[in-house]
This record gives C-alpha cells, structure tokens and sequence, in this order.
C-alpha cells in the first residue's frame, strides 16, 4: 500500500511539473541541458552497463555533441563482460545494448560463444523476465553481426512458451508461479515476442500473431486518460516486483508496440489518437528529474518518431500571450514530438471562442501563413472580432499528400488557450460627494487614475460618495476587468472593501454614509481612499485617490466596537522599549576603626601559625642539596604558594567554576612534584636510620 501511494505521489509530482494549460512542447535545449546534467559519469564511468546504455542512447536522441567521452570506460567494460563465463543473460543484454552504440570491437569467436550461451539460456528459461534478456541479446547480436549466424530453430515453440505468461485482459505475468499481472509484463512481452519473430527461420503461425493482436486492443481498452487527452498505463502493485509507476509502464508498452509492429506487417487496428495522446503523455512531463525517468521519456519519444502505427504531429506556440497593443502576430508551429520538420501541410484557425462562453464562433476559419525561414505558419492580424480577454482557439492541419495521412495523426481539431493582453483607457474618472436627500452634488473632483491623486473632500453621515469611470479597450469596446474594488482605510487602520459595480460601460459605487454609520463603527475622522482594478489581460491598477474627512455620529451605548487590529508578527523582533532600574539607597556603614579592628582580628590567626613555628624550631636543614631533588622542593613550595594566591584572585575576580579549572591544573602539579619531594625525603631518612 506503501509503494502504491509513493506511485501515486511521483505520478502527480510529474504530471504537475507543467502549466495547467492543455499544451505540449516538442523537445528543446531544457531537455538536452538536463541530459547533461542527469547523466554525469563517476570518475569517467556509470555503475552498471544498464546506467551506460540509457546515457549513450539519450546522448544519441537528442544530439548532443558535446557529451563525456564514455566510449573508452564503456568498450572495457562490454569487453570485460562477454569474455567473462560467469556473465548472466541480463549482463549480455545490457553490454550488447551499450554496443549498438558504442560501436566495440567483439570478435568472431567471443560472438559465437555469446550466441551459443544466449541459446542455451533461452531453452532454460521459466520466465518472462529469462526470455527478454535471452532473446533481446540474440537480436542485438544479430543486428551488430552480419557474419553471425543467428536464428532460434524452435522460434514457434518459444513463441507460444512466451505467450503462456498472458492474461484475458491483455496484461502479463512475470511467470507461471506468480498470479498476478501487469501492463509493465505486457510491454517487456510484446518486445520479446517481437525478437523471436525476427529470429524466427521460418513463418510464425499466423493464428498466433492474430491472437496477439488481439491482447494488444485488450490491453489498450484499459489504458488510462486525462483531461488533456494524455493516454497512460498504470498498474496495481504486483507481488515480488516494485511498483514501476505511470511513466515506466506506458514506456514499457509502446516500446513493446512499436517493436511488434515494425516486425509484422497486419495493421494493428488501433485508432489514430492512441499514439497522439501517448505522445501528449510524454510531453506533458516536461523535464523529468530523475536519470531513469528521464530515460524512459526519451526513449519513448524516439519511438514515436519512428513507429509504424502512426507518427503523432504537435503543434507548439512561442507564445499563448499575445498584446493587441503591441500588435502581436499568432505563430503556430508544427513537428514532431523530437522537433524534427514534418512534410508540407496548412494550419487552420477555424474557431475561437471566449473562454467559458458556448456562443458562436468570432473568427470565420482562414488559413495561416507559412513562413520558411521561421518554419512558423502565422496569422499576422488578428481579426477585429478578437478583443482583449481569454478565448480558446481552434486549429486544424491539413496535409498536402494524401499518402501522408496514412503516416502522420494530429487529430481532428486542437483547442489552445490564447490571452489576449493590451492597453486598457481609463476614462471619464470622477469622485463626488452628493446631497442624500436631493441627490444634489455638494463638490465633484476629477480623477487621473493613470496619474497622481490628492483628492481631499468631506462629508456627514447625512451625505453620499459616488465614485465612476469607464474602462475602455483598443478596439474601443468596453472591458470588465475581474476586480474593481474601493478602500477606505481610517486613520485607526480599521479598513472598509467595497465592490465596483458596473452598468453597460460605466462603473459606478455610490456609499451611503447613513447607512454605514454602523459599519463604519461611528469612526469619525479622516479615510483614506485606494481604487484597484485587476484582470490578467490589462496592467493592473492599484490607486491612491485621497481622502474624506467624515463626521459620524456619536457612537450609541450598544454600538459595535472596532475590531482589534492584528499585530505585526515582525514587530516581535524590533527594538524593545528602555528598562530603567531604580536600585535601593546603600546600606549605612559602619565607622572606620570598627573596620580596622575587625581586620586585625582576621590577621591574629596568621601571626599566631607563624609564632607557632618558631617555638617548633622550624628550619631549613633538610632541605634537599642534589639539584634534582631541591628541584622539586622548590617547584613544591611554589605550587603551594599559587594556590594560595589563586585563593586569593577567587574572592577578587574569578569565580567558582574558572578556580576550580585552575585549581584542578595545579593539583595535578603538586601532587606529581609532592611524591618526587617526599619519596626523596624518606630514602634519606632510611639510610640516616640505616647508618
């Protein structure tokens, strides 16, 4: 359940890469420079032969020039892996694959024993996953080596033991033990199946062909689709295979279709769209940030470059945005899903509506121009019937050669998301304030909304504010932007939002300040007042008008209160007001000679230690002589000594934890220097004794 909902989660990351709207690019520099990115090899080289592959075919589909030089690393390692007897199927696989592109040297003998052990793998194998890599490398094989002799003589019996693995449904499973089926199982199949027809020495029975094309429409009948007309394959978590995701199995899938379908010659019968909306598929990813993904991307847009069903046609758009100001031309292009030149056609535009409108057409339908240098078909005057607004538009291509038809698909009609951008008038701009009962005007002003304004007016709440303008567009027409809306901000910060409503071409609001005394929260005073018109297709408009000064009511007993106003989650941050610290008078001290008595007090102790050792006859006569010993003595002496005066700075300076550091330092001395001292003391003694 796990790995199903991680699936999930890839699949909507990638498809959420792209813009919302329904349009696909063919492939471009972004996608190039990411392969640069994506495949950078470690200290010259990839971990496997298979990471070896994908960066030499996506180097090789895109055309990149300047890529690593990987063919030196790339030949030893092919040539490392068919010389060696201990090399499985799937390592043969991936060598030969890295070598249709590289291009190594394989000798004749080292050929013949590749061959001799992909045959005996495909005897033995039992399940899906043995027979694609055995009958893969017999192909590959067969490909690089004109001179190789390779066929499978039971090419029918393997067939029919591959097409024991498919289900009703038209999936696959990976062997007979495993139950369940997948679409992954389904494209490795029919890619498989595809290698034994071409190795087939003789016709493969016609029955069983018919039959797999009928697997294929099964299997085609449960694919996938989004809004856009993307078509994709997904599975169910399969049983001792990780869950390979949307993007890997619709690229397993039509790499088997296409590989079957260049192999046989019947019509597959699948409709026109399927391979369009499978291209749309691989488009609408965008740039994939992962090798792998990356890979399958390419790898299928090469497939549907050159498969035999049908080569999907894309048109693309330098841009959807386009400035009546300006007068911007509608440039449409045409190509396949690498960007590669299609055969000579004409785009049509043969509709376009506004958007969410179920109205009649506003363009008659007309041909673009095509334009060789650009390889662009444009339309360099839009018709007068388009304005400024969003409209969908409809396309239509129409090959030249009949025989053509039979090759390319674009699909009936393509529907684009056009904008249509340009300079909006504001015009007729007033700001006044009229008489409630009457409807008279008290004091009218004129406003430059493109400009500076510094309105300044005043009323009472018996009193209106009427605030119009006309919004105009190039063509003349009146426009109705999404937005329109009045503020009026009191100098409290309490703010008032009116919505501008608008009649035909004007827009018009009309505040009634008896009736807003309430909302208004009885504020008298001065309001500021700010004008913003939005809309995507005109530059918007945010407008500071000016202010009113309003003379409200007093506010009643049971009036509402103004709502308290949030605080600036930032202002935590700034400065905080002053501390000021008002400390207690000192203490009275007491008279100076009671100080000086109570020292001497302090000092007797001292003098009566010292007075102590003189009446103990203390003396230096056993003080060391040898120099290593007084040595000691001194350093003793000393150290007791700073202690002491580290006693002393404790109560002037330092504190507990910097004397103890100190004190732990200098006990480690003194007993170090202390056990040098007194072991020297009791040898002399014990030879004095001795004596």
């Amino acid at each position: 359940m796990a790995r199903r909902l991680a699936g999930f989660l890839v699949l909507l990351l990638v498809v959420s890469i792209c813009e919302a709207a329904f349009l696909f690019q063919p492939i471009s520099d972004s996608h190039r420079s990411a392969a640069l990115e994506l495949f950078t090899p470690d200290h010259g080289s990839f971990k496997s032969l298979e990471e070896t592959y994908e960066a030499l075919r996506t180097f090789q589909i895109l055309g990149i020039e300047k890529k690593p030089d990987l063919t030196a690393t790339a030949c030893r390692s092919i040539s490392e892996t068919v010389g060696s007897s201990s090399s499985t199927a799937k390592d043969l696989f991936y060598a030969l694959k890295a070598n249709s592109i590289a291009e190594c040297k394989i000798d004749k003998k080292a050929s013949k024993g590749i061959i001799s052990r992909l045959n005996a793998a495909v005897s033995g194998a039992s399940s899906l996953l043995d027979f694609y890599y055995s009958v893969g490398g017999l192909v590959l094989i067969k490909d690089q080596s004109s001179e190789a002799d390779v066929h499978l003589a039971d090419a029918e019996g393997v067939f029919r033991s591959v097409k024991a693995f498919s289900q009703s449904d038209g999936r696959w499973r990976y062997s007979s033990s495993n139950p369940e089926s997948s679409a992954f199982a389904a494209g490795i199949a029919l890619e498989t199946l595809a290698g034994i027809v071409s190795l087939a020495s003789s016709e493969i029975d016609q029955s069983l062909i018919s039959t797999l094309k009928n697997d294929i429409i099964k299997l085609f009948d449960s694919i996938e689709k989004y809004d856009d007309g993307a078509l994709y394959f997904d599975d169910k978590l399969v049983d001792g295979h990780e869950y390979q995701g949307p993007l890997s199995t619709t690229s397993s899938v039509l790499r088997g279709l296409t590989a079957f379908a260049a192999v046989t010659a019947e019509n597959l019968n699948l409709p026109g769209d399927t391979m369009l909306g499978l291209a749309k598929f691989f488009l609408g990813i965008c740039v994939p940030g992962d090798a792998k993904d990356f890979f399958n991307q390419i790898d299928s847009l090469a497939c549907l470059e050159s498969n035999r069903v049908s080569i999907p046609l894309i048109l693309s758009f330098p841009s959807t945005v386009l400035s009546l100001t300006r007068k911007d031309s509608l440039k449409v292009g045409v190509s396949t899903v690498l960007g590669s030149e299609v055969p000579s056609l004409t785009v049509k535009l043969v509709g376009a509506f506004s958007s969410g409108s179920k109205d009649a057409s506003l363009v008659e339908s007309q041909e673009l121009n095509f334009d060789k240098a650009s390889g662009l078909h444009i339309l360099n005057d839009l018709p007068k019937s388009i304005d400024v607004g969003s409209y969908t538009f409809v396309f239509e291509v129409v090959l030249h050669e009949p025989e053509h038809e039979e090759v390319y698909f674009m699909g009936s009609q393509t529907k684009v998301p056009i904008s249509v951008t340009g300079l909006i008038k504001v015009e007729n701009s007033e700001i006044a304030v009229l008489d409630s009962d009457l409807g008279s005007i008290e004091s009218q002003k004129k406003l430059d909304l493109a400009g500076k304004n510094a309105i300044s007016l005043s009323a009472n709440h018996l009193q209106k504010l009427r605030l119009s303008f006309q919004l105009t567009t190039p063509h003349g027409r009146s426009f109705k932007p999404h937005q329109a809306f009045l503020k009026l901000r009191h100098e409290s910060k309490v703010e008032h939002i009116f919505v501008v409503g608008n009649s035909g071409k004007q827009f018009e609001i009309v505040l009634n300040f008896l009736g807003l005394v309430e909302k208004f929260f009885y504020l008298s005073g001065k309001y500021d007042m700010e004008l913003t018109i939005g809309d995507a297709a005109m530059n918007s408009l945010l407008v500071a008008i000016g202010h009113i000064e309003l003379d409200l009511p007093e506010a009643p007993e049971k009036a509402p209160r103004p709502p308290p106003q949030p605080v600036d989650p930032y202002s935590r941050y700034g400065p905080k007001a002053e501390i000021t610290h008002i400390f207690r008078a000192p203490e009275k001290r007491p008279p100076q000679e009671l100080s000086l008595a109570f020292l001497g007090l302090t000092i007797l102790p001292l003098l009566g230690f010292l007075i102590g050792l003189l009446r103990l006859g203390v003396n230096l006569k056993n003080f060391p002589t040898k120099p290593v010993p007084a040595t000691f003595a001194v350093l003793f002496h000393v150290g007791i000594g700073a202690v002491l005066l580290l006693y002393v700075f404790f109560w002037v300076k330092l504190d507990l934890f910097q004397t103890l550091k100190l004190l732990g330092f200098l006990g480690v001395f003194l007993v170090f220097v202390g056990h040098r001292i007194l072991s020297h003391l009791a040898a002399a003694s014990a030879k004095l004794k001795s004596a």
